[in-house]
This record gives C-alpha cells, sequence and structure tokens, in this order.
C-alpha cells in the first residue's frame, strides 16, 4: 500500500511540474504533502531524470528521461489520422470548423482544424492551448478526469476571459456532471465574444479520455437554434465513432 501511495504521490508531482515548474515549499502547499515527503520523491524523480533542477537552482521541471518517453507515442499525429474523415464530414454536416485537441496538463493543446465553405468564420487554434474551463473541449476532458484531479485543478486560481466565463468551482462541477451524463456541452461567449463552441470527449481503448472533438462558429449564427439539438447530437456522434477508431467500446 506505501507503494502505490509513493507512486500516486510521484505521479502528482509530476503532474504539477509539467504544469508549472516549482521547488518544494511550493509542490508542498500545492499539493499538501510534508516537505520532506516532497523533497524524498523529488530526490528519486531526480535520480531517475523525470526531473531537474531549474538553472537558479529554486526549482524543478520536467527531466529528459520523462521528454524521452513522451517523445515515443505521438498522440497528435495518430489522432489525426484516425479521424480525418470523420471530421471532414462532421464539418460538411453542420457546415462549420471543426477541429481536434488534446490535453496538456490543465491545458487544452488545439492540435488541427478542418474550416468550413463559409468566407465568414472563426480564425484556426491550432497550436493554441487555453484552461480547461474555459472552452468545451477542456471541459469535456475534465469531465472525465479522476475526482482528485478535478479537485486539484479547481483549487487553482480560474481566470475569466469574457463576463460569460464560469469560473465558480461547484458551477464547473455541475456542469462536468452534465457532460457526463449527455456527452457532450456548448459554451456560448466564454472564451470570446462572437464565438460558440460546442465538443464531446474522444476515448481511447482503454477507456481513458485522449482528447475532445469540438465544432465552432460566429455566435450570430452557430448554433442555429432550430438545429442545435441535431448539431448535438451529430458531434456526440461523430466523437462515439473517433472514439471506436481508436479502439474504445462504449
Amino acid at each position: 500500500v506505501e507503494s502505490v501511495q509513493s507512486i500516486d504521490r510521484a505521479f502528482q508531482i509530476l503532474t504539477e511540474v509539467a504544469d508549472e515548474p516549482a521547488g518544494i515549499s511550493e509542490l508542498s502547499r500545492r499539493l499538501d504533502l510534508p516537505t520532506s515527503t516532497v523533497a524524498r520523491l523529488l530526490g528519486t524523480l531526480e535520480q531517475l531524470g523525470a526531473v531537474e533542477r531549474m538553472p537558479d537552482e529554486n526549482g524543478y521541471l520536467v527531466g529528459p528521461a520523462l521528454v524521452t518517453l513522451a517523445a515515443s507515442v505521438d498522440p497528435t499525429q495518430s489522432l489525426l489520422a484516425v479521424a480525418q474523415k470523420t471530421v471532414q464530414e462532421l464539418v460538411d454536416l453542420v457546415a462549420e470548423a471543426v477541429g481536434l485537441s488534446i490535453p496538456a496538463g490543465y491545458d487544452v493543446h488545439y492540435i488541427g482544424q478542418l474550416d468550413c465553405a463559409n468566407p465568414v468564420q472563426v480564425r484556426d487554434w491550432t497550436g493554441v492551448s487555453l484552461p480547461m474551463h474555459i472552452v468545451p473541449s477542456g471541459m469535456v476532458i475534465l469531465a472525465h478526469w479522476p475526482e482528485g484531479a478535478v479537485d486539484r485543478y479547481l483549487d487553482r486560481k480560474l481566470d475569466r476571459y469574457t463576463a460569460s466565463s464560469v469560473t465558480h468551482p461547484e458551477r464547473i462541477r455541475s456542469r462536468l456532471a452534465e457532460i457526463r451524463e449527455v456527452g457532450y456541452i456548448w459554451m456560448e461567449e466564454e472564451f470570446a465574444v462572437g464565438i460558440n463552441s460546442v465538443a464531446a470527449p474522444l476515448f481511447n481503448q482503454s477507456g481513458a479520455v485522449v482528447g475532445a472533438l469540438h465544432s465552432h462558429g460566429p455566435s450570430y449564427r452557430f448554433p442555429d437554434p432550430t438545429l442545435r439539438g441535431i448539431v448535438s447530437d451529430r458531434v456526440r456522434s461523430a466523437a462515439v465513432e473517433i472514439s471506436a477508431a481508436l479502439g474504445h467500446v462504449a
């Protein structure tokens, strides 16, 4: 049991350091762990190359061994390849841009977008990372994180991007529960005024959430109130199709 607890705590430390480099005291505060425990685990992780000291010696960041391990897996290319046909079909069905994203620490990172034919459309956000709570792609990923990970996310300062942004932890928890029930979420002008978006989660063979499928467009036309339910169903169905291609069995 003790060894399992140590692994869990070491993984928590790696998650925090990957999100933002920090020293022993700061990690102890974030994770509510004794400084002696954090120091001991960091020492082991440093020996393994999973973390390394920052140049100023005041903190730790992700080490070369972890970078090498992560580089052996390329979720971006595999997801883009698997989803390409379904994304194109969804663009044709909803007549708006459709994109894919993956989790990156406490952010969601946009890895690809296929534009629609309409000359007036939302810009391509490929390559941009945004906080999980501020966009539907992040919310559908967050909804399927372990409860402890969600708690740690919500314990942080949550930035507000527009007057419509939802940052209250309990309201976010309520939305996460609804996502788990219906399989998608709409967010209207919460990231930027004039942009509405809907997203659904993507799962791999083991049932872990690995990304999100979204469609977004200008708020003056998306969604058409008479088609909102249809668009929701199509995005959710497309996400299920991509997940199945990744080996997920619903």
